[in-house]
């Protein structure tokens, strides 16, 4: 019984390890240690590190500090997370990005919003137009530094839905809106930030 249990394991290790995507249907990805990070993101280890279960992630208004999955999201997939900005004002999630276009997220403090917007990335420039974009939709939300929010992206049929503490909620149509609909999963910082719990899951 045991030797079964090895042999399922290893196999699933296997697959989710050959697997293009971050999560399969078989597996939640859930991020818990650094060899993690190191192995399944691409980053900048002065900008990003995992330490204690959290993820501490560093920019400034130039460069921005980035972290980005080297696996594709599934077609419909969840996102779970706890987030806190202990410095400055934005915090992204960048979804399905794909040839340099990717669906913007994220929390502003600055103009007290939660936002789903049209991005671009180019990851070797940090200038005006080169990486961000234009907002799409908002919903006004009392953001502060030092504060954790629980965070839950849901892609389903090419349908999005981004809610912060279950209760202020943003929605769109992928196609409508004319967003990528495949793609992998990255983070933005224009300071200081800690996420901790982040799982994904398919659909």
């Amino acid at each position: 019984m045991t030797k079964q249990i090895s042999i399922t394991f290893i196999f699933l290790l296997i697959l989710s390890s050959c697997s293009s995507t971050i999560s399969t249907s078989k597996k939640e990805y859930i991020l818990q240690h650094s060899k993690e990070l190191k192995s399944d993101w691409t980053i900048n280890s002065k900008e990003w590190i995992l330490k204690n279960d959290t993820i501490r992630g560093k920019g400034s208004l130039s460069p921005w500090g980035v972290l980005i999955s080297k696996k594709q999201l599934p077609e419909n997939y969840e996102i779970d997370f706890k987030v806190n900005m202990t410095n400055e004002s934005l915090f992204e999630i960048m979804l399905n990005l794909d040839k340099g276009k990717y669906i913007r997220t994220y929390l502003y403090q600055i103009d007290q919003n939660i936002v789903i917007g049209d991005g671009v990335y180019d990851k070797k420039d940090d200038s005006y137009g080169k990486r961000g974009g234009k907002t799409l939709f908002k919903k006004p939300m009392q953001l502060q530094n030092n504060k954790w929010y629980s965070v839950k992206i849901k892609v389903v049929n090419s349908q999005l839905y981004f809610s912060v503490d279950d209760k202020t909620t943003l929605e769109c149509s992928l196609e409508k809106s004319n967003l990528n609909q495949k793609g992998k999963l990255g983070f933005i910082t224009n300071g200081e930030v800690k996420i901790t719990d982040l799982t994904i899951k398919s659909l």
